[in-house]
């Protein structure tokens, strides 16, 4: 490119990091790392009723968790700073005070409830609401005695009566008629500027390149590029507005879903590597067939070209299975300490060395950490049998006894002298593998999921293990 790429994400620090906003910060990312650019964390918390520092770092936390790391921004600093919209006030004072001066803002005094009555009535008479410009037809005399009240105005930007052609990166070209676009309030009355007017004099100011943002926010930008133009910016950034995600109803993707937050798939034991795979497939792709991609991979390959307009629907079990690829090919040692730390939140205090041993035989077959974790809890506590459990013990008394009787007699207590005796009892008996193994992998797990039976009972112990299979069998 001509000139060196600047891309920002600027969220509103209101409350957990939406899976959709790290997908929106990951291809910010994946874009600036791939043209050798800056990558900006803005953080848009002019909205005081709920913006809180506890989301700035909860955000924060998130973002690191996945590995997008920012060149400008909170705790980083840069030459554009600050980046907290609440402390930038004044330069969005002062670009308001510039349209009020050049006639390009005007003052708005009604009220919530008088603009509401308006709309009503315009809308019971069958036409679009737009708002009437009752506040720049008022009289001098009417405007001294408002100020003269000390009534708190809103500040309005005046659109000029042009149509605004946006070429979108993504979705390509698209006409805004002047008529669909109404003069929309840039400063409330409490002095704090809306999200028209911030997000652009910041991208102005920033020398932001592109803004790559949401779908949702592609209705803004003709107002932005007007508020731009009236500023005397100059230039614009490029905009590439991505693909809504949407739930297996079609519909934007929401609590109603199911957990939608970054916070959730990391404390369900998802690895960060499998979330920022999947997201960046969400809207964009190489091919027609390659799915897995390293972050290397994925910075190498990552282009605005190749991000469809359509939308993205969110699949869980495709996550689960992509997360399942990701632990078994992770190192074991790392696995194990995700492991500790699942059994610890559980309140269980683990054996590291046991845990250590046990990670390869959850490791293959386990889509999460903490299902992982939850198939190694029996190791060390004492459970309540699973439903399906209590079914695979039911009349099996005489058979789990005959089961202790020889194990006990073993000589050695081994993975492969286990897995000998027991295959001669189900011989014995004429008992396929399912029937055989099931009730004592229920009695020594109190599941009917579990790693491997014989390392199970090799790792449990001789005397716990023939102690639950004794109990389970009375």
């Amino acid at each position: 490119m001509a000139e060196a790429v600047r891309v920002r994400f600027a969220p509103a620090p209101t409350g957990y990091l939406h899976v959709g906003g790290a997908r929106t910060a990951l291809c910010n990312w994946l874009f600036a790392r791939h043209h050798g650019g800056v990558f900006v964390l803005r953080v848009e918390d002019t909205d005081q009723s709920r913006s809180t520092d506890e989301s700035v770092t909860g955000l924060q936390d998130s973002l690191r968790w996945l590995g997008i790391s920012w060149d400008e921004g909170p705790e980083v600093g840069g030459p554009f700073g600050p980046y907290r919209q609440t402390e930038r006030l004044e330069g969005y004072r002062e670009a308001t005070e510039r349209l009020l001066t050049d006639g390009n803002a005007y003052r708005c005094w009604c009220t919530p409830e008088e603009l509401e009555e308006r709309r009503k009535a315009v809308l019971a008479r069958g036409k679009p609401w737009r708002y009437d410009r009752r506040c720049l037809e008022r009289s001098e005399e009417e405007v001294r005695a408002l100020e003269a009240e000390g009534a708190r105005a809103a500040v309005r930007f005046r659109q000029p009566g042009r149509d605004v052609v946006v070429d979108d990166v993504i979705r390509g070209e698209a006409t805004f008629h002047a008529a669909d676009l109404d003069d929309f309030v840039i400063m409330r009355s409490t002095g704090f500027p809306t999200y028209l007017l911030a997000a652009a004099v910041d991208d102005w100011k920033m020398e932001m390149t592109h803004v790559i943002r949401g779908e949702d926010l592609h209705s803004s930008t003709p107002r932005q590029i007007l508020l731009l133009d009236a500023l005397g910016a100059g230039r614009f950034p490029a905009y590439a507005h991505l693909p809504l995600i949407v739930g297996p109803d079609r519909q934007p993707l929401s609590k109603r879903h199911g957990s939608v937050a970054v916070e959730w798939f990391r404390e369900e034991g998802y690895l960060p590597e499998a979330l920022v795979n999947y997201l960046a497939l969400l809207g964009w792709s190489y091919d027609d067939h390659t799915e897995l991609f390293s972050r290397d991979d994925l910075v190498a390959h990552f282009d605005l070209k190749r991000v469809s307009r359509n939308p993205a629907m969110f699949d869980q079990e495709k996550l689960d299975w992509m997360n399942g690829h990701y632990i078994r090919e992770a190192d074991p040692e790392r696995v194990a300490g995700l492991l500790a730390e699942r059994l610890s939140a559980l309140g269980i205090n683990a054996d590291p060395a046991v845990v250590r041993v046990a990670t390869p035989l959850v490791q293959e077959r386990s889509r999460t950490v903490n299902e992982a974790g939850d198939m190694l809890r029996f190791l060390f506590d004492e459970l309540e049998p699973n439903e399906r459990a209590r079914k695979l013990v039911a009349g099996q008394g005489e058979y789990l006894a005959a089961v202790a009787d020889r194990l006990e007699a073993l000589d050695e207590w081994s993975v492969e002298a286990i897995h000998a005796a027991l295959e001669s009892l189900a011989e014995e008996r004429g008992l396929s593998k399912t029937k055989a193994f099931q009730p004592i992998r229920a009695a020594v797990t109190f599941s009917n999921v579990s790693p491997p039976l014989f390392e199970s009972l090799a790792l449990l112990g001789r005397d716990r293990s023939l102690a639950r299979i004794r109990s389970a069998g009375s």
